[in-house]
């Protein structure tokens, strides 16, 4: 308990993170469609949203050594704030993406702060138990995130305004804090290749669930738009999308674990298919059906990076983890940065089904690609245990102990 009340201020940054940075997203696409921005522009945005992001688990951890936790994170915190008022000054897309840059930016900036904070005070006593809260907590704001738009007028002064207020109010709690910040130890090289050379499969495993997790948030709301959904619905409907992904997460832990995990893998990506398939069948059948569809979908492909994050440790030496860790969230990146782009040209030229369409043949590249790889080499005898890994900076394989040989 102690614990936890020592942690309770960067929890609650956390929270509040979420919901000022996370609430822009679907804020955006919903605005932008509103305010007459074409499909291709909108996926723009979300794309550059990921760019930001990428610079910012580079940039964050040297920036933290030269100038400390708190100062880094005002700067970061700052940067996003910035980009969130800016939206209604400039209505252009281009603009657009230079603020949503600056957001994504804040997002992995801050993060990688909080979870160096974290990592420099937790213990091997109490680390499962300080994570385990960690993710509850992700979670629990991420949810609140896609829950935000249901309140929210779009293209509004007040809407952008109220998001930037929440997320600048995230500067209190740590900026505030009588704890000590933890000494700002070396920043992860980054080595991308590495994930490729420990594991091909989980590799392409994790660019995929860029690819899957950035569509559907980024341009899921124009998905909800072309079917004739409202605010309030279009809130709900991603609000599916991360519940499903957060039940999954002990099933499919179990499974990964129990079983060859290129095998639950790939008839995890057999599932996802089946879920977009199912999303798209699903708009026209009223709005339970489209609720249990978004959280099918969340539940097959959600799990899909800690899975193929696992694999890749598997074969990986102890000194590895941290850095393998650093070049999965790389690759998660790389995904993530083209796909909404991608989906919502698809959306403008073939309509609603375009993105879930370019999702399924992601997957089926990756069944496939699963297929031949369970013909290249044995499984390893001794395996890392699952773990639900968020995709949030570079330094969260230190958080989760992976320095360490968890064989």
């Amino acid at each position: 308990m102690r614990m936890l009340v020592s942690f309770a201020a960067l929890f609650v940054s956390v929270v509040l993170l979420q919901l000022g940075l996370g609430g822009v997203a679907p804020l955006d696409a919903i605005s932008g469609v509103q305010l007459g921005f074409s499909t291709a522009e909108i996926g723009i945005i979300g794309s550059a949203h990921f760019l930001g992001f990428f610079i910012g688990c580079w940039w964050a951890p040297r920036l933290m050594g030269e100038v400390g936790h708190s100062r880094a994170f005002a700067a970061f915190t700052a940067a996003g704030t910035i980009g969130i008022l800016a939206h209604m000054m400039v209505v252009d897309p281009w603009a657009w993406s230079i603020f949503r840059m600056a957001a994504g930016l804040a997002v992995a900036g801050c993060y990688t702060i909080i979870e160096a904070w974290l990592q420099g005070k937790v213990t091997n006593a109490n680390r499962g138990r300080a994570m385990g809260v960690y993710r509850i907590v992700d979670i629990i704001g991420s949810l609140g995130a896609q829950l935000v738009v249901a309140i929210l007028e779009p293209a509004s002064y007040l809407s952008y305004n109220l998001l930037a207020l929440v997320c600048c109010a995230a500067l209190f709690p740590l900026v505030l804090s009588k704890a000590e910040a933890p000494e700002t130890g070396d920043a992860p090289r980054l080595r991308p290749r590495l994930a490729w050379d420990r594991s091909p499969l989980a590799a392409a495993g994790v660019v995929v669930s860029g690819v899957t997790g950035a569509a559907f948030r980024m341009v899921g709301p124009l998905y909800g738009v072309a079917v004739g959904l409202d605010a309030e619905t279009i809130a709900l409907f991603l609000a599916a999308y991360v519940v499903g992904g957060a039940v999954a997460q002990f099933p499919v832990g179990w499974l990964a674990d129990t079983f060859d995990r290129r095998t639950v893998l790939i008839w995890l990506s057999v599932a996802s298919v089946a879920a977009c398939a199912a999303t798209v069948a699903a708009s026209d059948a009223g709005i339970v059906p489209v609720f249990l569809a978004a959280a099918f979908f969340g539940f097959t492909t959600m799990p899909i990076y800690s899975i193929s994050a696992a694999h890749a440790h598997d074969f990986a030496q102890p000194l590895e983890r941290v850095e393998l860790s650093a070049a999965l969230m790389f690759l998660y990146a790389v995904g993530a940065i083209a796909s909404p782009v991608i989906a919502s040209v698809l959306i403008g030229w073939f309509g609603p089904a375009g993105m879930f369409a370019f999702i399924a043949v992601s997957h089926v590249v990756l069944v496939v690609f699963g297929i031949f790889r369970m013909r290249a080499r044995p499984t390893p005898d001794t395996r890392t245990r699952y773990t639900y890994i968020p995709r949030t900076s570079f330094l969260v394989g230190r958080l989760l102990g992976r320095g360490k040989d968890e064989g």
